[in-house]
């Protein structure tokens, strides 16, 4: 199994997708135990000292103007980590809650935190043994932290509350911990407040958004040529140079794709007999580059944000290098909440623009002689109509799911944090936009396929065979009678978000931008 070792310098995105997708076990490396222990001696000092620290001897937010005795801080600690566990809703999913640890670890391995040792080593043990605190849908403003989800944790750290043992079975976190041989945490002195005060959901959410959105917009530039063969369009404004005339590299980076699938197509450039000559196809066809291309370029700006954060310290309060403890406002989410948001729209709009090819390749009377809806026997078959009623549906959601939640705030604790990032709630609907997006684009893969096949004499691509004999492969069948529709969906579904249209193109065009 893979292991990944954090040292105090942050993490890359394939090691959170490591650990949060596939298990890989996570290690401390020397250097951040011993960044940890020095960080607790600073701690430990001001803990000893009369005058109140935040987060070390006193209350929080709010209640930060009481000075807390030796005698209550462990109680303290263990009481914001109950009283924070507030969340509310479905459990979210296994691989959130994983990205989730493992940031909050990420940071805790900084040494800017002042936990010891043995939480940290805690925390990875948890994360080895494939424990899943049981984690919330509701209950994260995206500022202080994702401050709910992030006590879940914690509170299982502590054997209280409830988590998903290996065998996907919710039980008692603390029976969890007894059958792995690990022992509970005692928390001292601003241990509580370190593992909760941070952006660690939305950004793990941001990183796993950004892997599977990389594999979507590589795969929609292959649909997108797929539909320009069935509709008969011309690759001429696909060329480097009029791409270089206004040089976005996300747009160049598509319209390359896009031809590198169509070169050797025998079906770019025809007109049907009796057609008039088309001296440009519909925008949803023509524009495909500058559309995908800035949301590719927006795909560019986010992974440049996660990148930052994922070689930040995120709390309050943290311990510089030079030994203070300063108070800070790092926790905000606003960096990571606003890209979130603004992939939401890129994502909405690149579902709008496939759905629109799909609609073409239906229509009789825009599809340049293709039967209606693609279907066999038009009348007595209905073919793909209510497929794209279903992906239409898809779009609306879509465009909903693009209205931003960062531009969003609710004063919470007694306006001491009177202004909030909504991170976790753009998070949240991303993943959802996510999946929206790769059905959108499988129904367009199903419609495009069937309108290459039906073009009878005329000679696809090699890359458009190759992702027609996989697709077929995969269970998704070809050109036909009408017959229960939503098998083939789903598999054409599964064969999009499993990376199977990438997979069977680079083997002839090499790799994709």
């Amino acid at each position: 199994m893979q292991t990944v070792v954090l040292g105090t310098s942050g993490t890359t995105p394939q090691d959170v997708v490591d650990v949060a997708r596939h298990g890989a076990r996570v290690e401390l490396s020397t250097e951040a135990v011993q960044a940890l222990a020095a960080a607790r001696e600073v701690v430990d000092a001001l803990a000893a000292k009369p005058e109140p620290v935040y987060g070390v001897s006193t209350g929080f937010g709010a209640l930060a103007t009481r000075h807390i005795g030796h005698e209550l801080r462990a109680q303290l600690q263990r009481n914001i980590v109950r009283s924070h566990a507030a969340g509310m809703g479905p459990r979210v999913e296994r691989e959130v809650v994983r990205a989730l640890m493992f940031l909050r670890l990420k940071t805790l391995a900084s040494g800017r935190t002042g936990v010891r040792p043995e939480v940290a080593r805690t925390m990875a043990d948890v994360l080895n043994a494939g424990i899943t605190p049981v984690v919330h849908e509701y209950g994260s403003l995206g500022c202080s932290g994702d401050l709910a989800p992030l006590s879940h944790c914690a509170l299982a750290l502590m054997g209280e509350g409830d988590a998903e043992g290996p065998d996907g079975q919710v039980r008692p976190a603390g029976e969890l911990l007894a059958a792995h041989g690990i022992a509970p945490v005692e928390l001292r002195e601003k241990e509580g407040l370190a593992l909760l005060n941070g952006t660690d959901g939305m950004l793990g959410m941001l990183v796993m958004a950004l892997a599977d959105l990389d594999t979507l917009y590589k795969s929609a530039d292959v649909t997108a040529a797929l539909s320009l063969e069935a509709l008969l369009g011309t690759e001429k404004v696909l060329e480097p140079e009029l791409h270089a005339i206004r040089p976005h590299p996300g747009q160049a980076a598509s319209a390359a794709n896009m031809l590198a699938v169509l070169k050797g197509s025998g079906l770019t450039g025809h007109f049907q007999a009796g057609e008039a000559p088309r001296v440009q196809d519909a925008y949803s066809i023509r524009c495909a580059p500058q559309v995908a291309g800035a949301g590719r370029d927006t795909l560019a700006h986010a992974r440049l944000v996660a990148e930052r954060e994922l070689a930040a310290a995120v709390d309050n309060p943290v311990v510089l290098p030079n030994g203070e403890v300063r108070s800070n406002g790092n926790f905000h989410g606003a960096p990571v909440a606003y890209v979130l948001d603004f992939l939401a729209i890129a994502a909405a709009d690149l579902g709008s623009i496939a759905e629109r090819r799909t609609d073409r390749l239906l229509d009789k009377n825009r599809s340049h002689g293709l039967p209606p809806f693609l279907a066999e026997d038009a009348g007595v078959d209905s073919g793909l109509m209510i497929a794209q009623y279903t992906q239409a549906a898809l779009v609306s959601e879509m465009k909903r799911l693009a209205v931003p939640a960062s531009a969003d705030s609710i004063p919470s604790s007694a306006m001491q944090e009177d202004h909030v990032s909504m991170g976790w709630s753009a998070a949240r609907k991303l993943r959802t936009a996510i999946g929206n997006l790769t059905r959108i684009i499988a129904v367009e893969l199903y419609a495009a396929t069937r309108g290459v096949e039906l073009r009878a004499g005329l000679t696809p691509a090699p890359a458009s065979r190759a992702v027609i004999t996989a697709l077929r492969e995969a269970g998704v069948q070809g050109p036909g009678p009408d017959r229960f529709l939503a098998p083939d969906l789903a598999a054409a579904d599964a064969f999009v978000r499993e990376g199977g249209v990438v997979a069977a193109v680079e083997p002839v065009t090499g790799p994709l931008a």
